[in-house]
């Protein structure tokens, strides 16, 4: 394999990988978010019975 396209295999790579981190950040981002704000998830009764909000 010669080095430069050897070296377009690394960038390219490099590049998926980036983007894939990029795409990880923003879910564990929204994750905290989610965390933060628990209005978010269905509350409960004193009985266990999902209320609708």
């Amino acid at each position: 394999m010669n080095s430069e396209f050897h070296s377009q295999m690394i960038a390219s790579r490099a590049a998926e990988l980036r983007t894939e981190a990029d795409h990880y950040r923003l879910v564990r981002e929204a994750q905290r978010a989610a965390k933060k704000h628990p209005e978010n998830k269905p509350r409960r009764s004193l009985f266990g019975k999902i209320i609708p909000a």
